[in-house]
């Protein structure tokens, strides 16, 4: 087997960490957000539902540990989304030109792409869990040592996936468009409804019945429904509103981001074969 696409990851994982301005601001961008937006928020909200009586025998979730699930899936969809403006840089700047000439399959420069990307998404869903616990959230409470591995491997799988899913799609949109400034648009345009038509900061039981029919089928809101089966447990309550979650429940959540990964691969080698740069 090949492994050209090693050298496209070190390449990625090298920039990463050799700047700094981008390594510290992506770490401690989603640290920021648990702190400042999470503390807050939660102490309003813990507040306002303080008079809703709990449900008998069943868990009760207080708004920050249901906010660092989507804390997690948010820093993981906009880190991932924008993650493919490497390859408009590059092809800005003649790069991609001299990737694309030498030997390395077409595929192997997407997956190290990928690859890289997964493990940046990894190290900031480790930041996010650690320091959420220090400030109380209620993630893997109650579980054993072997459930709390199993439960945070549950959570890196579906993380990878999604992340895949959206630097294909970053990757397609980079070497079809022209200039940074469009891509920023489209990408910006994009992020808004998926992040807002979600699950991922607030129920969306409230919604329009049309919203909650596209939330549905959002990728955020499978991974927040995911990561709050992995790290909270399958029945709690939030805010008054009773959650269940069955391993059919997780398992649509899975095969949902899976088939949406495997269609982005598609369209990313599509148009990278179409390519020429």
């Amino acid at each position: 087997m090949n492994f050209e696409f090693r050298a496209i990851y070190w390449r990625d994982m090298l920039k990463f960490f050799r700047f700094k301005s981008m390594l510290i601001s992506s770490l401690i961008q989603p640290v920021m957000w648990l702190a400042f937006f999470g503390l807050a928020m939660s102490e309003s909200f813990d507040q306002l539902t303080s008079m809703i009586p709990p449900i008998e025998g069943v868990q009760n979730v207080d708004y920050l540990s249901y906010m660092g699930a989507g804390i997690i899936a948010m820093d993981v969809l906009f880190s991932s989304l924008f993650g493919g403006t490497s390859l408009m840089f590059d092809k800005k700047y003649s790069l991609l030109r001299e990737t694309l000439a030498s030997p390395t399959p077409r595929f192997h420069i997407i997956l190290g792409v990928g690859l890289s990307g997964v493990t940046k998404a990894f190290i900031q869903t480790a930041m996010i869990i650690g320091f959420g616990k220090l400030i109380g959230m209620d993630f893997f409470l109650g579980y054993t040592i072997t459930e709390t591995l199993i439960a945070i491997a549950g959570i890196f799988l579906l993380v990878g996936i999604f992340t895949l899913g959206f630097l294909f799609l970053s990757g397609s949109i980079a070497i079809t468009i022209e200039n940074p400034e469009g891509m920023q648009s489209i990408l910006t345009l994009l992020s808004m409804p998926l992040f807002f038509v979600s699950n991922a900061l607030y129920p969306v039981d409230a919604f329009p019945a049309v919203l909650r029919f596209l939330s549905m089928f959002n990728p955020l809101t499978l991974l927040a429904n995911g990561i709050r089966y992995f790290a909270l447990g399958d029945n709690f309550s939030v805010m008054g509103i009773h959650y269940m979650y069955t391993p059919a429940d997780i398992s649509i959540s899975f095969l949902g981001l899976l088939f949406f990964a495997l269609t982005m691969l598609a369209t990313s080698l599509w148009r990278f074969n179409k390519v020429d740069v």
